[in-house]
């Protein structure tokens, strides 16, 4: 029931697969993967800045709807959530991963615990390595795990550290570890006076296919953000981006061990949570 919904979705929509993949890091970084991030109000983990841009919840409420009608109250959205990212995955082109069921959903969600708890766009290897090492993920995991951003879109402010404005306003490059031609393509794509609303792929390539395109471009320096450029610049990652780049099964393969590590963040059972009849609040 969730493949044939997140199917439906990314076939009239072909960013739906990113979006799904970003929610799931965004729920599972913060609280466990308990969809805590699903829950609306004021103060919860989608009031955050980091998280407005969020997308992907459409398709999960419709997972749920059709599973409550066939297995009520059975099906946590904290499974969907987890399950509908692997479909996504699956979907657009990576490998298929078989994962365990059976998490329950988080009755708490706070906006105050989201940025400490995620990557942001201008971290260096070091910040990296803290946050997942805190979440029981290795150096690998980590590599690996950049790798989803070789499907999804961002926009212009996620990576505008790496350009500085002259005194007319104009952008210009100052992170020299960017490719100069690619920067110039961001430029053009992210004028001083864009739209909020404009969106540059995170992949110039092969933007909605998973693949380990995502590494060739950190090899020529075409990583979109600052904490892409620095997997390649570090001489601890460097060495498995270059493997990743040359190797897509290996990336898969290291894809799938990942995927299911980063799945089991925080997962809740038995006792702990709910099986919520609506993704968005609580049963109570």
């Amino acid at each position: 029931m969730v493949r044939n919904t997140v199917r439906s979705a990314s076939s009239a929509d072909p960013t739906v697969p990113g979006k799904l993949l970003r929610l799931l890091f965004h729920d599972c970084f913060v609280e466990g993967c308990d969809a805590s991030v699903l829950l609306q109000g004021n103060g919860t983990e989608q009031s955050d800045p980091a998280n407005r841009s969020l997308g992907g919840f459409s398709v999960i409420d419709s997972a749920k709807r059709v599973l409550e009608i066939f297995c009520p109250e059975t099906v946590s959205c904290a499974d969907i959530v987890v399950l509908a990212a692997r479909d996504a995955v699956e979907m657009a082109g990576g490998p298929v991963i078989r994962i365990p069921t059976g998490r329950r959903d988080g009755m708490v969600s706070a906006a105050s615990n989201v940025r400490p708890n995620i990557v942001d766009t201008s971290f260096s290897v070091d910040e990296m390595i803290n946050l997942f090492s805190s979440k029981g993920m290795s150096l690998d995991d980590l590599v690996t795990l950049s790798g989803a951003h070789t499907i999804g879109t961002a926009h212009c402010s996620a990576f505008s550290d790496r350009f500085q404005k002259d005194s007319k306003g104009k952008l210009s490059l100052i992170d020299t570890s960017l490719n100069s031609t690619y920067a110039d393509e961001l430029i053009k794509q992210c004028p001083a006076d864009s739209s909020p609303s404009v969106l540059i792929n995170n992949d110039p390539y092969t933007s909605f296919m998973f693949d380990n395109q995502y590494y060739r471009n950190l090899l020529s320096h075409r990583g979109l953000f600052q904490s892409d450029s620095v997997l390649f610049n570090d001489e601890r990652t460097r060495k498995q981006v270059e493997d990743f780049a040359n190797d897509q099964v290996g990336f898969f393969e290291s894809w799938g061990q990942s995927f299911f590590k980063l799945t089991s963040t925080g997962v809740k059972t038995g006792d702990e949570g709910e099986i919520r009849r609506s993704c968005s609040a609580t049963n109570m």
